[in-house]
């Protein structure tokens, strides 16, 4: 196994709570499972906030960015049954993944964290 990249964000909470006020920035930022999700939380500011900061670790351990039409919808921030956030591998993350390290087996590694004023996210990007 060999890593491909690596990514790691963090943003300021305030930040996010302004933005979150506006409905057509959750539409353009985040897919509609996380939307949907994100209504049973009592943190809605630090929940977009740690998927917010996952999504820019995710394009940081691609090391290309926001680049060949993939935007902030195509990477979903999902949690297992036990509360660990994934992403979902998508059919478009899965062409980005392979047309930048031509693999088409990999892991991807979440790991986010938060506390009052930052949420802080770290990716990692192996080969299986």
């Amino acid at each position: 196994m060999k890593i491909l990249g690596i990514g790691v964000d963090i943003i300021k909470n305030k930040r996010i709570k302004l933005l979150i006020k506006n409905q057509k920035f959750i539409k353009r930022i985040f897919s509609s499972n996380e939307i949907i999700i994100a209504k049973r939380q009592s943190n809605k500011t630090n929940y977009f906030s740690k998927r917010f900061a996952a999504k820019e670790a995710f394009v940081k351990s691609l090391g290309i960015g926001f680049r060949d039409g993939l935007n902030f919808k195509d990477i979903e921030i999902l949690n297992d049954n036990k509360g660990k956030p994934f992403y979902f591998k998508n059919k478009k993350i899965n062409a980005v993944v392979n047309k930048t390290f031509k693999v088409k087996k990999y892991n991807l590694f979440l790991s986010i964290s938060d506390e009052k004023d930052y949420s802080i996210a770290f990716t990692m990007l192996q080969t299986k």
